[in-house]
């Protein structure tokens, strides 16, 4: 799989975000669900986004691992409007990069790009937010990540497991995501960038 064409083809974060406000000014979403549930879902998940693109504050670790960071990266998300993790995951992403001279996100849409997502399964179904991190000179994939952090994903997975009914899950991930107050992901993106933030890392090879 040719990742370069899919980085080609990606757009910015301003550009991700200008295209969820103009399709909401229309009354529509990513994807090629526009039933009333996804429309209310993407309008509440682009509030979520814009509040904490304003509220996450980064801790100390997290800032020194992403400033350390020694070799161009792209971080290539695959993403969707309406989705409820990439509104909690994807202003961490951005606040994190912003950290790093070496770090550049970029963004396409999974419904439109199954293919890619199809290589980036979560315990074999389509999750996202998923972030795969590039080589910026070599293209090849240091890691990836997603569709959630660790601990919420164990919930989520236990959750399902006792039957319980999906509205009820969401409800109960949004109540880890307001507990956690972005640490899990601070705390996984920072062993990340130790790891792999360096030219001499060895690229773990999808």
């Amino acid at each position: 799989m040719e990742i370069k064409k899919y980085i080609d083809a990606s757009m910015t974060f301003a550009e991700y975000t200008k295209l969820l406000d103009d399709l909401m000014e229309l009354g529509m979403t990513t994807g090629p669900n526009q039933g009333e549930e996804m429309l209310h879902y993407a309008k509440l998940n682009r509030q979520r986004m814009n509040r904490l693109e304003k509220t996450i504050v980064l801790d100390d670790a997290t800032v020194a691992a992403a400033r350390n960071v020694g070799r161009k990266m792209i971080w290539l998300v695959i993403t969707e409007g309406w989705c409820g993790d990439a509104a909690q995951n994807i202003p961490a992403f951005e606040k994190i990069a912003a950290e790093s001279q070496n770090i550049e996100t970029r963004y396409v849409l999974r419904d439109e790009n199954l293919e890619l997502m199809d290589q980036y399964l979560t315990d074999g179904g389509r999750a996202i937010p998923k972030l795969i991190a590039i080589d910026a000179d070599s293209f090849e994939v240091l890691f990836d990540w997603g569709s959630r952090p660790k601990a919420a994903q164990e919930m989520f997975l236990t959750l399902k497991a006792q039957g319980v009914e999906k509205l009820s899950i969401v409800e109960s991930i949004q109540r880890w995501y307001n507990d956690d107050k972005n640490r899990s992901i601070q705390a996984e993106f920072t062993a990340l960038l130790q790891e792999f933030g360096h030219p001499e890392t060895a690229a773990a090879g999808k």
